[in-house]
């Protein structure tokens, strides 16, 4: 089965009435964990956006706690995995701002984490690309935003 172009579902979900348009919906969400999380977060934490970040902020200090740290090989793969996971939050968003914060907050953790990612090349160069990334980021925002950004992004460089 090839899927529709999103022009065609448009289309074709403008012609649906309400009560359809929930079953679609719930049937979707039915699916993947993924569908589910973004119905959540349009319904429920859009009009919050300071909320949904703290939010993400706890459990990114949950899941830094959780790092096994005996060895590097573990703390890459879970580094990863976090990295992953805000990425994903940060898809949901689309909000530029939540991007960079959500991304320096990352960076503010790994600096700081035990034992150093100093140490290992592979943590350095995933920190170093980060910043470029963010980089990048911080000069679509406004102006006001891109120096307090700027701010905290120069505090983060090694």
């Amino acid at each position: 089965m090839k899927a529709a172009t999103l022009a065609q579902i448009k289309k074709e979900l403008q012609h649906r009435d309400s009560a359809e348009l929930l079953q679609l919906c719930l049937r979707l969400g039915r699916f993947k964990k993924e569908n589910k999380e973004l119905l959540t977060y349009l319904l429920f934490e859009s009009d919050s956006e300071e909320g949904y970040i703290e939010s993400i902020k706890e459990e990114v200090d949950a899941q830094f706690e959780l790092i096994n740290t005996a060895s590097y090989f573990y703390i890459k793969k879970s580094v990863r995995k976090i990295l992953r996971g805000i990425k994903k939050y940060i898809r949901y968003s689309g909000n530029k701002e939540t991007e960079v914060s959500l991304l320096l907050y990352f960076c503010e953790k790994l600096k700081t984490f035990d034992p150093s990612i100093k140490k290992n090349t592979t943590l350095v160069n995933l920190y170093e690309r980060q910043l470029i990334f963010i980089s990048k980021k911080i000069d679509s925002l406004h102006e006001d935003l891109q120096h307090d950004y700027g701010l905290v992004l120069e505090e983060l460089k090694l």
